[in-house]
């Protein structure tokens, strides 16, 4: 009954169509369909040659005078790495490059259907046996590292170790058997890598004539299983969808006398305009509510931009508006201190194309060159800009802007900004988020966004950064925002809305009004956010009960939630509230979170850091007082609460002061 009820209001919230393409996804699982689909087939008729060369390598001493002596030294050192048999995934610390799985290999759909064992064995020393710790090696996106080494050193290290990793990979995962070919996904990703390095390394001597006939085949094989399981893209409608038509696309390109070309280049082009039209939201929004997610489809624009010249197309004019306007949201969204933004939605690691030294959390690199890409804008110079290069978009863009920060509907500050999220969602969000606030000073995420951290682990860590109570927001009654029926489904999502307040005040620099609704719970949450001309911000947070009749028989369990970074900290504890002392790089920044109404009202106070209690009362989640920068790595952090039980309306305040102000002195 509770799979019937899910699956009712599944097809209500998310339409009909996504449900019955999973479907008929799932048919061609059980029915055998997919096992009918042979390798064979993609080389019948069809004699391989070398891969088409479909763009221009950067200039070798441009790149060098961009990198600098320390860039180009973290170039080689990370190659060096690689050719030594250690990666690293998601951008964190390295860890063995396994290509080659232990066991015989089952066909595809028996690993996606259960029937066969994932070799989780080989996880032993990463944090679960989650498949993305075996998928993520064999995207090859450790590939790019070794081809931009290779083509600024001429190192013929680099060329060799990519053929022989490459051989490895292809030996020991013949086409549609093992778990790397279960997600069509990973086969596109991987699909783009051999593109990519195909050419790169084609000068080598390492380059034999017989190796590049075999990446040939396998980049065939690669766009052959995509077609068949196109309608599980379209079901979700996500990067899925994206990242498999960019791979039809650039097969397609890359074997022009291929059978299939033809087919490929239609459903690639066609997918990939769809994607983008459907997908970007009217403010630029990417549809999984993610700025990593956001990054991963303005790198696949970037790539297809690249190929456009060679494939005698120009984007239509619906999907370069949608670029636009995806381009000015992430650009508005990058702190101009620490080109990081704020880690928004779900964060799974992925980098396609980590075209730079820059690190994983700096945005500037593909938001700069799609900058230069979509909206003609010449951004400030740096090291960022050799993704520019790699993407061949011009650097001389005709409207230079020397902005030290670009213009956005965020809130800004002296020395801080803030983001407010409301989101009114047209797809399913990733994490429970509504009216979260990220802060950002002198460019330290001081109240942060506790990322992803796991898809695939046992509880309680199986996705459980998505709920709202770690959220910097508020909770009403233990409950999360909306009603989550999976590790990647919510249903009952509600719209937040945002409204500017004209504040006739001299202290007053802004004045944002956020609001919702949660009909179900029967609360409706008002969230205020002031940014004051000494540098003062305060967040005032109002809930209040929908159903007055109701209220007078129950009562409501309001808690509030702030996210800090880990560092010295000092807290005071008063009646109604705390005061939170934190010494960080910018300076001392000080916290005082306490309940403005009803008078006099008990509160409940606790401060965590990684899973465990610091200070206050209270029980403390595993969970609680982490964050994850990125997939796979969580690290401490400080979690403040305060928690109100009363049967009306309770105000929260919380004020911030950043750095030396004579404001509070408790």
């Amino acid at each position: 009954m509770y799979r019937f009820f899910v699956l009712w209001k599944a097809i209500g919230q998310l339409g009909l169509r996504p449900v019955l393409l999973n479907a008929l996804y799932r048919l061609g699982l059980v029915s055998g369909y997919y096992r009918r689909v042979r390798p064979e087939a993609a080389l019948r008729g069809w004699l391989p040659t070398p891969l088409r060369p479909l763009f221009d390598l950067p200039r070798r001493e441009v790149l060098e005078a961009l990198l600098d002596e320390a860039g180009r030294a973290a170039l080689l050192a990370e190659a060096d790495e690689i050719v030594a048999g250690k990666v690293r995934l998601f951008g964190a610390q390295p860890c063995p490059l396994v290509l080659d799985l232990p066991g015989a290999r089952a066909h595809w759909v028996d690993y996606e259907r259960g029937k066969a064992p994932l070799p989780f064995s080989l996880l032993a020393d990463l944090p679960a046996p989650d498949i993305k710790f075996l998928w993520e090696p064999a995207r090859f996106g450790w590939v790019f590292a070794l081809g931009r080494a290779y083509h600024v050193a001429g190192d013929e290290r680099y060329a060799e170790a990519f053929w022989r990793y490459t051989e490895t990979f292809l030996q020991a995962n013949p086409p549609y058997l093992g778990p790397h070919w279960m997600s069509a996904q990973e086969v596109a990703l991987r699909l783009l890598a051999f593109v990519w390095a195909g050419q790169v390394f084609a000068a080598s001597p390492a380059t034999t004539l017989a190796r590049q006939k075999r990446l040939a085949e396998a980049v065939a094989v690669h766009a052959a299983r995509i077609p068949p399981t196109l309608v599980y893209a379209r079901s979700q409608g996500n990067n899925h969808l994206l990242s498999e038509a960019a791979a039809l696309f650039t097969a397609a390109l890359a074997l022009p006398a291929h059978p299939q070309a033809g087919r490929w280049r239609a459903l690639g082009w066609r997918w990939f305009n769809n994607s983008l039209q459907t997908q970007i939201d009217g403010s630029g929004e990417y549809s999984q509510h993610s700025t990593n997610y956001h990054r991963l489809m303005l790198q696949l624009a970037l790539w297809m931009n690249m190929l456009l010249k060679p494939a005698g197309v120009s984007w239509p004019w619906q999907s370069l508006l949608a670029l636009r306007r995806a381009t000015h949201w992430l650009l508005a969204l990058i702190d101009p201190d620490s080109g990081q933004a704020p880690n928004l939605g779900a964060n799974d690691g992925a980098y396609l194309f980590p075209l730079t030294v820059c690190p994983f959390a700096d945005f500037r690199p593909p938001a700069w060159a799609a900058a230069r890409a979509f909206l003609d804008y010449d951004l400030p110079r740096g090291v960022w800009d050799e993704m520019s290069l790699w993407f061949a978009v011009n650097m001389d863009a005709p409207r230079r802007l020397t902005l030290t920060r670009y213009p956005g509907d965020q809130l800004y500050g002296r020395d801080s900004w803030g983001y407010l999220r409301t989101a009114q969602f047209t797809s399913r969000p990733s994490h429970a988020d509504q009216l979260h606030v990220d802060l950002w000073w002198r460019g330290v995420n001081l109240a942060q966004d506790a990322g992803t951290y796991l898809y695939n682990a046992p509880p309680p860590w199986e996705n459980s950064l998505t709920a709202a109570e770690v959220h910097n927001t508020v909770t009403v009654n233990g409950r999360d925002h909306f009603r989550r029926v999976g590790r990647f489904l919510y249903l009952d999502w509600f719209d937040a809305y945002r409204r500017e307040v004209l504040v006739n005040e001299a202290d007053v620099l802004q004045r944002v009004l956020g609001r919702y609704r949660h009909d179900r719970q029967g609360y409706r949450h008002t969230r205020t956010v002031t940014v004051f001309a000494d540098g003062r911000w305060q967040v005032e947070d109002e809930l209040l009960p929908l159903s007055p009749w109701m209220s007078a028989s129950r009562r409501y369990v309001f808690r509030l939630h702030w996210l800090f970074p880990d560092c010295p900290w000092e807290l005071v504890q008063e009646p109604t509230g705390v005061i939170l002392r934190l010494t960080m790089l910018p300076g001392v920044a000080t916290i005082r979170a306490h309940c403005q109404q009803p008078p006099g009202a008990a509160v409940g106070c606790s401060l965590a850091r990684a899973g465990a209690l610091l200070a206050g009362s209270g029980e403390v989640a595993v969970y609680r007082g982490w964050v994850s920068p990125t997939y796979g790595v969580r690290l401490p952090a400080l979690s403040l609460a305060l928690v109100v039980e009363h049967d009306s309306a309770v105000v929260f305040m919380t004020e911030f002061i950043l750095g030396d102000h004579k404001y509070l002195d408790p």
